[in-house]
């Protein structure tokens, strides 16, 4: 079985639409720019009230992990 090491980075993703299209944002945009994405964990939800008290938008930020290139 092959050991495995993972770099972990930070992420904010934000939607109109809620927590699931926050995260789904973060994860599509971070997969753009780095490789073998393998996991994520939501460490903080939050959002913004807008006028007449309805949600505006939600804000996750999250880690996620990638797999590191052998040599």
């Amino acid at each position: 079985m092959t050991e495995h090491v993972y770099k972990v980075v930070e992420l904010v993703g934000s939607s109109k639409d809620g927590v699931d299209d926050a995260i789904r944002t973060a994860i599509t945009r971070a997969g753009e720019t780095v490789r073998h994405l393998r996991w994520f964990e939501v460490t903080q939800i939050r959002g913004v009230v807008g006028k007449g008290g309805a949600i505006d938008y939600t804000q996750v930020s999250l880690k996620a992990g990638f797999t590191l290139e052998g040599d």
